[in-house]
């Protein structure tokens, strides 16, 4: 159960529970709309970036939409999904040798992208873990 009732305005429990606030919920949904499409970083490498995230962060909710496939991944995808790692395990406090590694295999724009992407997913699973969303 989660901590407050699903609203009826959302195609989602997770939206549902942002329907309560009409101009979080949109704003909220069309930067995701953005920032999971492809990019200068390809979907289905920032699908692996948030199921690693997912894994630590809390939410029920998006563990359950799989666990990370490593065995598939390329380098680039491992450089992202191994930053995404020392993120949580440094609480975003990475050292300089660790962000260092980024500049050796993402250009400046996929950089941009994959923080923000990283930053944006991280408070959409805290948001899931404190709604208590299953």
């Amino acid at each position: 159960m989660t901590l407050i009732q699903l609203h009826n305005k959302g195609l989602t429990p997770f939206q549902q529970l942002l329907g309560y606030n009409e101009g979080i919920q949109l704003h909220w949904q069309q930067l995701g709309d953005v920032l999971e499409k492809e990019g200068h970083l390809s979907a289905p490498l920032k699908e692996e970036v948030r199921k690693t995230l997912a894994q630590k962060n809390g939410c029920q909710y998006c563990q359950a939409k799989g666990k990370p496939n490593p065995q598939d991944y390329d380098e680039k995808t491992a450089v992202c999904t191994g930053f995404a790692e020392a993120f949580l395990a440094t609480k975003g406090h990475t050292a300089p040798n660790i962000t260092a590694v980024l500049k050796d295999y993402l250009t400046e724009a996929e950089i941009s992208e994959l923080l923000a992407f990283i930053c944006f997913t991280t408070a959409q699973q805290y948001f899931g873990a404190l709604m208590q969303l299953t």
